[in-house]
């Protein structure tokens, strides 16, 4: 069988919520982290961070369920490699049956340092059994998501991880997060979780299976950022291994500014999420899925908005760009009521992708104008106009562009980060 394809149940404590007020500046690409605190609430909380509290940095949403796995992947153990964007002194992982309509037994999960990006080797001495409420295996009910107890490990900022999962008996559909552009590896062979050389873990992957979120403490970040958004967001035609979504570019932006204080990067992006709309393998649609991808999230301070160009370029099209501009409203309302700051993202040229045409475009203009001039958000991050041709405004630059007319390229994504005003954070 290929393996290519939260209502949260917390077996330790609630994730820690932040307050942040809100702030309003400008664009600007070079500006050193230096969010203004803007409440007393704020203050407390990133106190409480910098003191050694919970902050995530890795998450992938889970979108579906995989095709043809209403059995579950009975003896498997799957080795997932996720990268972090902050480090820590210790960690807990989150793992999800979102999709599923069974239990399914974890007889077996660890954690551990990878010794590069590209296998399923740990760093020797790495390797860690991960417990639930003191137990090394835990029943996950249908729809539900379990955190785990914290695992002693320190675990370095931008570095691979792999956390692997051993599935002894029959459940439901396998819930999984498609487009990982990062290579996992697996075995039908049984409990291999904790071998640290890798080597029964002969076959591949190209999605994350039960795995949607690693959290670090004893680090010194005041907390985290969350990108929603869809596959522009999740990485579509980045190159696969290297990290190279914007929300990656914005982590190394981030772990390059001068002293310790650092934020997690979080990306709650779904290839071809809606905010309006389900859709088979694209994820519950940007509203349902809110509060459990992004709001939720642990250290979650500010969030990133980048969502409405699968509205109006997919079957059925959302042309009334009113529509699309309530649910961002929403968006920003629901936020604001968990006390985040919310940035707001243009939506991005795409003028030569095959459905393209005037209404299409007229919609995305009128969204956008509302986005910069709205004043509903807490600050703008104007992708459209980063990445657009001058000469040409419909299109994407040549050099941004993966050559689909849609999704960026690499260069395209370090671009989108670039223009991110990191004060604004």
């Amino acid at each position: 069988m290929s393996l290519n394809g939260r209502r949260l149940w917390t077996a330790v404590g609630a994730a820690l919520a932040l307050v942040a007020g809100i702030a309003t500046a400008s664009n600007a690409q070079d500006e050193t982290v230096a969010s203004p605190v803007a409440s007393p609430e704020l203050a407390a909380a990133e106190a409480v961070n910098l003191a050694g509290g919970w902050v995530g940095t890795w998450q992938a949403a889970p979108a579906a369920a995989v095709a043809n796995t209403d059995g579950g992947y009975v003896n498997y153990a799957i080795r997932n490699i996720v990268h972090t964007s902050i480090g820590g002194q210790s960690a807990r992982i989150r793992l999800a049956n979102t999709f599923s309509n069974k239990p399914v037994l974890m007889g077996h999960v660890t954690l551990a340092v990878a010794e590069s990006g590209s296998g399923p080797a740990a760093v020797r001495g790495t390797m860690r059994d991960v417990t639930f409420g003191g137990a090394k295996s835990i029943t996950i009910p249908a729809g539900a998501e379990v955190l785990s107890d914290p695992v002693n490990l320190r675990v370095p900022a931008d570095a691979d991880l792999l956390v692997t999962t051993y599935t002894p008996e029959p459940s439901g559909p396998v819930t999984h997060h498609p487009l990982a552009q990062q290579t996992s590896y697996y075995t039908q062979d049984g409990d291999r979780a904790a071998e640290e050389s890798g080597a029964s873990f002969t076959q591949r992957t190209s999605v994350w299976h039960y795995v949607s979120g690693v959290d670090v403490r004893g680090t010194a970040a005041a907390g985290a950022v969350v990108t929603l958004g869809d596959s522009i967001t999740d990485g579509a035609d980045s190159t696969p291994g290297a990290n190279h979504r914007w929300p990656d570019y914005l982590a190394d932006r981030l772990l390059a500014q001068p002293g310790p204080r650092q934020l997690g990067v979080l990306n709650a992006g779904i290839s071809g999420n809606r905010l309006l709309l389900d859709g088979g393998g694209f994820g519950p649609n940007a509203l349902s899925r809110l509060d459990r991808d992004v709001l939720t999230a642990t250290g979650a301070r500010t969030v990133i908005v980048l969502e409405g160009i699968n509205d109006i370029q997919q079957d059925p099209h959302q042309t009334d760009p009113q529509q699309i501009i309530a649910a961002l409203r929403q968006v920003v309302a629901q936020a604001h009521a968990r006390g985040l700051r919310v940035l707001g993202g243009t939506i991005t040229p795409f003028q030569g992708w095959r459905v393209w045409d005037e209404t299409l475009e007229a919609t995305r203009q009128a969204v956008n104008e509302f986005i910069r001039t709205g004043g509903v958000f807490d600050g703008v991050v104007d992708f459209d106009a980063t990445i657009r041709d001058p000469k040409n405004p419909l299109v994407m630059r040549a050099e941004f562009d993966s050559g689909d007319h849609l999704h960026p390229n690499d260069a395209g994504y370090q671009a989108m980060a670039n223009a991110i005003n990191l004060r604004q954070l």
